[in-house]
């Protein structure tokens, strides 16, 4: 089990950056896979960037490819994710979340443990 806190969200024009930091308290850290999910006001949520145990494999949403860049630090127990050309688009909450799968799993339901999320508001 792991406890994870988002923080860097906030409003942004479109074309601008955020980098989004999710910290996660437990000692296994390590040995969990890492998810970045968004939901949008009356949306499902949606799977963004998933990123492996080791950092050596990620994946991502076709609509963030290019765009966003998930990485994370083990050492710190925090992984990140690196918005860049936002649109509007990318409005939403995201989500920091874990699982006890070995790879960047992409199906909300390998994921067992959830931050409270951060607002993302971009502008157009």
């Amino acid at each position: 089990q792991v406890h994870l806190v988002e923080s860097g969200g906030g409003l942004v024009q479109a074309g601008g950056s955020l980098r989004l930091s999710c910290a996660a308290s437990g000692r296994t850290f390590w040995s969990y896979s890492m998810g970045w999910f968004r939901q949008a006001p009356g949306k499902e949520r949606e799977f963004v960037a998933a990123i492996m145990w080791s950092g050596g494999t990620a994946n991502y949403a076709d609509s963030v490819r290019g765009r966003f860049t998930i990485s994370r630090d083990n050492a710190k127990n925090a992984v990140f994710l690196q918005m860049n050309s936002l649109k509007p688009e990318d409005t939403a909450v995201y989500y920091c979340a874990a699982s006890g799968r070995m790879y960047a799993t992409t199906d909300p339901e390998h994921y067992i443990n959830w931050g409270q999320g951060t607002q993302v508001t971009v502008s157009s």
